[in-house]
């Protein structure tokens, strides 16, 4: 007969990581905070409904347009022409931000994209969608198509600039992993992010990113705001071998989105770090073999487990073998109990463990023997 579930301690203990319930909080109604090599969330809150990503968005146009240009489909020179609607749309008429482009004049690839990155030139991101696409609409259902094939689930969008529309949203969370995966892709292109100015038909006009020379790190990426979304930004900084990345929305002003964000990228280095909590073929514990030769057989884990945790939480994390005893033949490699990790704030996490050897049943005599044995005790 088998025995029932048993819950194995172990001896390692962790903390669990902090989101919104934790000390740590912030006036943003939408957060979120990421180690940008592992990708484990540090910090959320309200991190993974889709909201109004205003100018947020253009990081998936310049998205878009870095590929093109790694792929070879696209040159920094190439020129594209200023239509009448992106001047309309998107230029000084507008009263939305703007590079200042002239209807019926030409501007490069790479011109057009410090428009975008650093002057979130509304016209100039149409410009591009037009060129590339042939339409704007065009151009936004091949976003969303990429934002899709990228695991970014939330991410619809409807236009190349952000401009309020009922359909267009994106997660906090999709926008971080969205900056992760543009900064790794291209290296290349994400020091653009870190300009501090661009001047375009004599008018200069600065970086919107608060955080650029203020805070230690920062090199990137970009703010937004509407009436619809509030004051947003995607930030970027490195100090060392770190890089963390921050997402805020929903603010109500300029000077408390600079604030926030300074806060909240300040507390991703000094309050959060990520954990290697146990390794790939760490043997953790045994488990009880029925009718084996063997009484007990090692298991051990098939993945490393790695966990964004707030320091001062690190020894809450408990870590338990929750197995039904295995039963006999058992090859090496065969899953026969899982390692449960118990996070505050969060559902408990399941992983695999496997056996560590072979265990052979037992012989025929030594089958009816234990199991006459278990019928007495039962």
């Amino acid at each position: 007969m088998f025995r029932p579930l048993y819950l194995l301690p172990i001896c390692f203990f962790f903390s669990a990581p902090a989101y919104a319930q934790s000390g740590f909080q912030t006036d943003a109604p939408h957060a979120v905070i990421i180690d940008a090599a592992s990708g484990e969330v540090l910090f959320e809150k309200d991190a993974r409904n889709p909201m109004p990503p205003a100018s947020m968005t253009k990081i998936m146009t310049v998205e878009l347009v870095f590929e093109a240009l790694k792929d070879g489909t696209l040159s920094s020179q190439t020129e594209f022409t200023v239509s009448e609607d992106a001047w309309r749309r998107g230029g000084v008429s507008s009263g939305s931000s703007t590079m200042f482009l002239k209807v019926g004049s030409k501007a490069s690839v790479a011109d057009l994209l410090k428009g975008v990155i650093i002057q979130s030139g509304n016209d100039a991101c149409i410009v591009l969608a037009e060129g590339m696409a042939g339409s704007e609409e065009a151009f936004a259902q091949r976003m969303t198509e990429r934002a899709r094939a990228m695991g970014l689930t939330t991410a619809t969008f409807r236009n190349s600039t952000g401009w309020p529309h009922p359909e267009h949203e994106i997660s906090a969370l999709d926008l971080a992993k969205l900056a992760q995966k543009q900064i790794e892709g291209f290296p290349e292109f994400y020091p653009l992010y870190a300009e501090r100015s661009f001047t375009w038909n004599g008018i200069k006009q600065n970086n919107r990113n608060p955080l650029l020379g203020r805070l230690t790190g920062a090199d990137g990426m970009k703010t937004g705001s509407t009436e619809a979304s509030g004051y947003g930004l995607v930030g970027s900084a490195k100090r060392g071998e770190d890089r963390r990345i921050i997402v805020i929305n929903g603010l109500d002003s300029q000077s408390s989105r600079r604030e926030t964000a300074t806060r909240l990228m300040e507390a991703a280095f000094s309050q959060f770090r990520v954990y290697d909590l146990h390794a790939q073929g760490e043997v953790l514990g045994e488990v009880d073999v029925y009718m084996g030769k063997a009484p007990k057989v090692g298991v051990a884990l098939t993945e490393n487990i790695r966990k964004g945790l707030p320091v001062a939480d690190r020894k809450n994390v408990k870590s338990e073998i929750v197995y039904t005893a295995a039963k006999a033949p058992i090859v090496k490699g065969d899953v026969v109990a899982q390692l449960k990790i118990s996070l505050p704030d969060r559902p408990d996490a399941t992983y695999d463990l496997v056996a560590t050897s072979d265990v052979k049943r037992k012989g025929m005599f030594s089958r009816a023997w234990a199991g006459l044995l278990a019928n007495i005790r039962g």
